[in-house]
């Protein structure tokens, strides 16, 4: 008897619901996990806010003060939850609202996704109201960005806005949808996205690049790492934790990638750049073989390119192939994600200590301790500096916090002097540098992580420009402890003006609002500090709060940030007064 094996090919059909395209909308974000996003509505963007109205109990929507508020927002939940972020606005003046945020998560490689209404399809290009071509002018700052113009393309538009903003290196992506797609019904199914055609996120790992690298570093004598935010994107702080102990090599940070180690770690030598550590700065032109890692040699970190480490052989590990040799001549390339190509590094790394090296590091520390650190943290002149707030704050925290701060010389400050015991601490902006960033931010961190202390730190400069989003942590009820380091003067231009203009002051002093009164109308606890003997206490108090918590401290007038590198000097130019 003859035996017929017979083959059943099974074709599973997509399950299909009929909903409309706005319902689209809050159920793929349900899809792709989204469990916060930050908005504001309009007519454009109406028919979603009405399907979220119905789905209130998977997504919780954040009604922020502004839309540039929900960019940053959605930054900061995004920075210290390594997942991506989501903002919404209706079209127009929402839309473009969006841009600074958008462009700041551009730059400092941010994943988020923002959804915009848009008038109906039939009426772009008229000038119809709140008409705004927001691909057009989005197109410079996002990673990605689409127009959707019917309902059935929604699905695929937003599962491809997830995995671009997230894969590789992050980045913002924009979906804009017309508001007659948010009104069609059609037949919906979901499917994540895995790959998009003629897009790589990860570059293939070329192992003798690798070999190269480890081949400069074993006999390297004077080796110098400097991380940046690619360390944290990527996941790679245990990895790269292993790497520079067993190489024994000091390793110094951009702002961006502050955290990734203790800041106590002995192999953790400062940061980098304009407002950096003296040592760090100064050794960059002195080491031998400079190893930059998840960062893309920022002018603010190399001054001058003609004098930054010509004396150095570069490796350089990045992610974006864009990055390589932009700036800076690099003699190894190491393309591809940092945590796989640190794993891969380790083995092939001799063990070493380089102990008269790093003595230099230590020595060099010795004086900007003595010139600038031990007057910033311990001064003795009447008024009070930004810097001992900040080892009050570390003090409270034990280094456990997450400071969030907005720009200016209360972010240098911050960056350079607050302790960092676990990744992800340190959250700011970094290329752009957004004044406003910080208090909502700060929101978005905090709802991202509950069980953190999370503490904005603005100046009363870039403080105004967001002051509103207030009312989002009182209406939601955060927990969020927001100082303001007051100084009346936009700090860090009148910093500049008095070294390099004479003391032309030039619209630079601020006449400032009772800051605890406008607190309290949004009935969040307040205080002032005006002396020294009033700090300690009031950061406490602060600390230990279970709510929201305004501290405004003064501060000098006409205190300075050192060290600095003048813009276009050398590295080695570094003043430290």
């Amino acid at each position: 008897m003859d035996t017929q094996t017979i083959k059943n090919t099974q074709t599973t059909a997509k399950v299909t619901e009929r909903i409309s395209g706005s319902e689209a909308i809050v159920r793929c974000l349900i899809a792709e996990d989204t469990k916060i996003i930050y908005g504001y509505p309009g007519g454009a963007i109406m028919p979603v806010y009405d399907e979220l109205y119905k789905y209130q109990d998977k997504i919780h929507h954040v009604l922020t003060r502004h839309e540039q508020g929900a960019t940053h927002s959605a930054q900061g939940f995004a920075r210290i939850s390594g997942k991506v972020g989501v903002c919404i606005a209706t079209s127009g003046p929402g839309a473009t609202n969006l841009i600074t945020g958008i462009a700041d998560a551009q730059i400092d490689s941010t994943p988020m996704v923002c959804i915009t209404g848009q008038v109906f399809s039939k009426l772009l290009g008229s000038d119809a109201f709140q008409e705004t071509d927001i691909v057009g002018i989005s197109t410079p700052v996002t990673k990605w960005n689409c127009q959707v113009t019917k309902a059935s393309q929604i699905p695929e538009a937003i599962a491809k806005a997830f995995y671009i903003a997230k894969s590789g290196r992050p980045g913002p992506v924009l979906v804009d949808i017309t508001k007659d797609a948010q009104q069609e019904m059609f037949d919906f199914s979901y499917e994540k996205c895995t790959k998009v055609r003629s897009y790589f996120p990860l570059p293939k790992i070329d192992v003798s690049s690798i070999e190269a690298a480890a081949k400069l570093i074993n006999a390297a004598k004077k080796p110098l790492v400097v991380w940046g935010q690619g360390v944290i994107l990527s996941e790679a702080e245990e990895a790269f934790k292993a790497v520079i102990e067993k190489a024994g090599i000091p390793s110094a940070w951009t702002i961006l990638g502050a955290s990734a180690i203790p800041t106590s770690h002995p192999l953790n030598v400062g940061m980098v750049g304009m407002h950096g550590n003296y040592a760090p700065n100064v050794l960059t032109n002195e080491c031998d073989v400079l190893i930059a890692i998840g960062m893309r040699f920022d002018d603010r970190v190399t001054g001058s390119l003609n004098t930054y480490a010509k004396q150095a052989k570069v490796i350089h590990f990045e992610i974006d192939p864009a990055e390589i040799d932009k700036n800076v001549k690099t003699d190894v390339a190491v393309l591809g994600d940092a945590k796989a190509s640190l794993a891969l590094l380790l083995p092939m790394l001799n063990e070493n200590k380089h102990p008269e090296w790093r003595q230099k590091f230590a020595d060099l520390y010795a004086i900007e301790y003595e010139k600038v650190i031990k007057d910033d943290i311990h001064p003795t002149k009447e008024g009070l500096t930004m810097g001992e707030v900040l080892k009050e704050i570390n003090i409270q925290s034990k280094g456990n916090a997450a400071i969030v701060s907005d720009v200016g010389q209360h972010q240098m400050i911050a960056c350079r002097y607050a302790e960092f015991n676990q990744t992800k601490s340190n959250i700011t902006s970094g290329g752009l540098g957004t004044m406003g960033f910080g208090l909502p931010a700060a929101i978005g961190a905090k709802m991202a992580a509950p069980e953190r202390d999370v503490v904005s730190i603005s100046g009363d400069g870039g403080y105004q420009m967001t002051i509103q989003e207030l009312g989002t942590i009182f209406q939601q009820k955060i927990a969020l402890k927001v100082v303001v380091l007051n100084n009346d003067f936009l700090g860090m231009v009148r910093q500049w003006q008095q070294l390099f203009f004479d003391k032309r002051y030039a619209s630079t002093e601020m006449v400032n609002p009772n800051f605890v009164a406008i607190a309290e109308g949004y009935y969040i606890k307040a205080k002032k500090v005006t002396k020294r003997e009033e700090l300690a206490d009031a950061v406490a108090e602060m600390m230990a709060s279970k709510e929201a918590y305004f501290l405004e401290v003064c501060v000098e007038k006409e205190g300075n940030v050192f060290p600095m590198i003048p813009t276009g000097a050398s590295v080695s130019d570094i003043r430290l007064e």
